[in-house]
C-alpha cells in the first residue's frame, strides 16, 4: 500500500474518531477554522482595494 493512502486513511479514521466522540469540540474547531479563513480572506481583499484604491 501507498505511504500516502496509509496516512489519509489514518487521518481521516482520528477526525472521524475526533467528530463521533467530541461533536461539540469538533464543531467549534470547524468554526474556528472558518472564522479564521473569513478573516483571512478580509484581509487580502483590504489589502488588494489599498493598492487599487
Amino acid at each position: 500500500m501507498d505511504v500516502k493512502k496509509v496516512a489519509t486513511l489514518v487521518i481521516a479514521a482520528i477526525v472521524l474518531f475526533y467528530v463521533i466522540t467530541q461533536p461539540n469540540q469538533a464543531g467549534g474547531a470547524v468554526q474556528d477554522i472558518l472564522r479564521w479563513l473569513r478573516d483571512g480572506a478580509e484581509a487580502i481583499i483590504t489589502f488588494m482595494k489599498s493598492i487599487f484604491a
